[in-house]
């Protein structure tokens, strides 16, 4: 399937489609709000990075003990039930002179259910496209992620400078009961796609499998760590520029939508896996420029053009499919998703942490500068070929 067309004529796909970009247009409006009352608060880049990236470290807890159970839920229950608790719990950040110790509570908790998140999602976008389809619907996806934050940015920092930042948690969570709303109507009952009951042993064991592959490995790390060192730039825009952050937001955004526009669309299967790496070095080295403090101009022309080089996930989750069997390609894909949004809270923290002691446009050039390195290490080990399909032992690729 090579059509974006195409793929709305797919069953469920719209309903799948609408759902995941009110998700995205909820969790944009939300974070940008939290980041901004918690920076009004306690004038803290950190804080202020943490409140907006900083439930992705739970990922990794989730990772380890609940992912499993991403391939043993029935898709649309567990698509319209987390749905519905971070609206709920997006609701909750909004009263009135709530402690930011316990908003990082529940943003935490909100991490810990959103570990289950990208495995129900994409494996349920597995389920209803072809294989040869993933990629088409992925690219689809993420450009929609791109257009929903370009609006969700701008109609946030209208809403937080009109309506205050708790309000505009009110309507993020709205979004997200409307987002559980079209999932529980739109999206068909479907059995989930491994046996067994979901449990920590099976969660782990899982994981050990998937890690157990060179190839797999490579990719996994590629994935993760590049996209979180980035990310944790991106958690300063607020400190950086405090009354311009929504326009940075927005043209990182727009970068991400056009590069996953030209190779998820433009860009034939041959020549986008020779580009993991080049993507990957796109992704850091304009961020260097802020080494030297630009001006607003310079700064949006580099945040456009590095956040291009997002696409380079999409290379490499091409890659993990094909080296991934596919009853558990909602494990491999809650995993990879898991992994890079606890790299992004990692990132964001240490960022802010560099941020302290130097200043927010030192800390971004240097965790671009880190990036460059991890990418350009991880260079030898994305070009071997890799094996067919399968968790064990490697085999020559078909």
């Amino acid at each position: 399937m090579r059509s974006y067309r195409g793929l709305f004529r797919t069953p469920e796909f719209t309903p799948f489609f609408l759902t995941a970009s009110v998700q995205v247009a909820a969790s944009t409006v939300s974070g940008l709000a939290m980041a901004t009352l918690v920076y009004s608060s306690t004038g803290s880049p950190l804080l202020a990075a943490l409140a907006m990236f900083g439930p992705s470290l739970a990922q990794v807890v989730g990772a380890m003990t609940l992912l499993s159970a991403a391939d043993r839920l029935p898709p649309r229950a567990a698509t319209t039930g987390m749905a519905l608790l971070f609206g709920v719990a997006t609701a909750a950040l909004a009263v009135p002179g709530l402690p930011v110790w316990a908003a990082f509570v529940i943003l935490l908790g909100e991490g810990l259910v959103a570990s289950l998140g990208g495995g129900v999602r994409y494996g349920l976008l597995n389920e209803i496209l072809s294989r040869d389809g993933y990629l088409v619907g992925r690219s689809l996806l993420n450009m929609s992620v791109g257009g929903m934050q370009i609006c969700g940015f701008a109609v946030g920092g209208v809403l937080v400078n009109g309506l205050t930042a708790r309000g505009t948690l009110l309507v993020g969570a709205g979004l997200y009961f409307a987002a559980a709303a079209v999932a529980r109507f739109g999206l068909g009952a479907r059995p989930p796609r491994a046996a067994g009951r979901p449990s920590v042993g099976e969660t782990r064991r899982t994981n050990a499998l998937l890690w157990s592959v060179t190839a797999r490995r490579y990719v996994y790390i590629g994935l993760w760590v590049p996209n979180g060192l980035i990310v944790g730039c991106e958690s300063l825009y607020v400190a950086y520029a405090p009354h311009h952050a929504g326009l940075l937001f927005a043209c990182s955004a727009a970068g991400m939508l056009l590069g996953d526009v030209v190779i998820g669309r433009f860009v034939s299967r041959r020549r986008r896996a020779r580009l993991a790496t080049p993507l990957g070095l796109l992704l850091a080295v304009p961020y260097l420029v802020f080494a030297v403090r630009p001006p607003l101009a310079i700064a949006v022309v580099a945040v456009a053009s590095a956040c291009i080089g997002y696409s380079a996930s999409l290379v490499l989750q091409e890659r993990l499919m094909a080296l991934t069997p596919e009853e558990l390609s909602g494990h491999a894909l809650g995993l990879h998703t898991s992994g890079m949004l606890t790299m992004q809270g990692v990132g964001a923290a240490v960022a802010g942490g560099v941020a302290q002691w130097t200043s927010p446009a030192t800390a971004m050039a240097v965790m671009a500068a880190v990036s460059v390195a991890v990418t350009v290490s991880l260079a030898p080990g994305l070009r071997s070929r890799p094996p067919v399909p399968g968790v064990g032992s490697p085999a020559r690729e078909s």
